[in-house]
């Protein structure tokens, strides 16, 4: 398999990465995307999307990371950002669901913060997780294609509909992980300790701090290190990853909130709101005024 940083990243399979996704949710058919590729995603990443694939029929391969573990129907198979994954499907009998959702979509779903994200990873672990019964595939794939259906009809309300069907897909998958003691099946290490290390800083930090020295030194490393490394782990500079946050911030308060953009600005440390736009327009491509428009209407 090639090195890490030589996979190419993708948004969705075979697209571009999209650094400016927000709230973003999508759910295919298995068959939709890899007949098209001959029943075959070559190995890649994802850089800030999960991923749960449904398989109701068939079977094939998936390589995670180093790893090729063999799996058939009914079986679910969960892929975080940014673990490097390709899958070969039984052409022609393979069925079910692809559903990826950014992180931010994660992080703000579950009774606490980052809850759901946190079941997810550790549900992660084991990717591979074979369904022990007709009823619980049964459940799941009537989930998913709720989901699909909300997702292609695109009534009123549907972005709710979409958040409430994944986290009950989600929360569904993470018991299953849960109760489950397989053997013999690859498991997935814990996440990098220092991007988790850097993730947990930036959550507590961000509004107040944006220098990648600041996040260097409480790690104690040097800032080209810290970049250099993070550049190798998640396939974005740690510089990034704190933009980032701030740009995910002042999404959530623009669609969620009433408040004003002068005071989204001054929550996130921005002594004017001019320079809040201008960082915001250059994350989105877009003004506050006009996302929040968009997202609203």
């Amino acid at each position: 398999m090639p090195s890490v940083t030589s996979l190419p990243l993708f948004h969705l399979y075979g697209d571009p990465p999209d650094d400016r996704a927000f709230d973003f949710i999508h759910i295919e058919t298995i068959a939709s995307r890899s007949q098209v590729h001959d029943w075959t995603i070559s190995p890649h990443r994802h850089r800030n999307l999960f991923q749960i694939l449904l398989l109701t029929g068939g079977g094939g391969e998936m390589v995670l990371e180093e790893a090729v573990i063999e799996f058939s129907a009914p079986t679910v198979m969960l892929v975080p950002p940014p673990v490097a994954h390709g899958f070969r499907f039984a052409p022609r009998v393979s069925e079910g669901w692809v559903l990826s959702f950014s992180d931010d979509v994660a992080a703000a779903l579950g009774e606490q913060g980052g809850a759901f994200a946190a079941w997810l990873r550790e549900a992660a672990r084991q990717p591979v997780i074979p369904l022990p019964s007709g009823a619980q595939t049964q459940r799941l794939a009537r989930l998913c294609a709720e989901l699909n259906e909300e997702h292609l009809m695109a009534r009123d309300g549907h972005r709710l509909a979409m958040r409430s069907l994944l986290a009950l897909i989600g929360i569904g998958v993470a018991r299953l992980a849960a109760s489950q003691a397989l053997s013999g099946v690859a498991t997935l290490q814990p996440a990098d300790a220092t991007v988790a290390a850097l993730r947990a800083l930036v959550e507590t930090h961000f509004r107040s701090e944006r220098q990648v020295a600041f996040y260097a030194d409480a790690l104690a490393m040097t800032p080209d290190r810290l970049n250099d490394h993070v550049k190798r782990a998640a396939g974005v500079t740690a510089g990034h990853l704190i933009r980032q946050r701030v740009a995910t911030e002042a999404k959530r308060q623009l669609v969620f909130t009433g408040a004003t953009i002068h005071e989204i600005a001054f929550d996130l440390g921005f002594a004017d709101p001019s320079h809040f736009a201008r960082f915001f327009r250059t994350h989105t491509g877009t003004s506050p005024q006009a996302f929040r428009a968009r997202r609203g209407g």
